[in-house]
């Protein structure tokens, strides 16, 4: 029976860093049976990954999935290109973006949704580095408030 809710298993923390996040999508993944047993147990990496459109189908580069240590000879290459399964609308809506305007695919994070595996995939929109300062000094002046609320009362 599989669990209800959501798991997170891997965040992508750096496209938050170094990207706007114009729109998100919800994917799942075509996996092969270790790859969802390895992803069970944690065993994802979403740095340095990036999606795209080939021959009208979604794939996602860059994603490690470490082998499965119980798999043997089932398991495959944990950086080989992975199908997201998207509705066809949604995919030409992104590579149209994608193509127009120069806009990146980034995932953000892989959890698991009522058993299944599932990708947050972003349209991102790159920073530049003042962009970055500005994030950083908005985050120093909200926490030094916060500490002045907290020390107030």
């Amino acid at each position: 029976m599989p669990q209800k809710g959501v798991k997170v298993i891997a965040q992508n923390r750096r496209a938050r860093h170094d990207y706007f996040i114009l729109e998100t999508w919800e994917a799942g993944i075509e996996l092969k049976g270790t790859e969802v047993k390895s992803i069970r147990l944690g065993k994802c990496n979403l740095k340095d990954c990036y999606a795209q459109v080939k021959d009208g189908e979604m794939l996602v580069y860059g994603m490690h999935i470490s082998p499965y240590e119980k798999g043997s000879y089932f398991n495959t290459d944990p950086l080989r290109p992975k199908r997201l399964l998207m509705h066809k609308a949604e995919i030409r809506r992104c590579q149209q973006q994608v193509m127009q305007q120069g806009l990146a695919l980034i995932p953000l994070s892989t959890y698991l949704k009522d058993g299944r595996v599932k990708l947050e995939l972003a349209l991102c929109k790159g920073k530049k580095l003042y962009d970055k300062r500005d994030d950083i000094a908005k985050r120093d002046a909200k926490r030094d408030m916060e500490r002045a609320v907290r020390s107030k009362n």
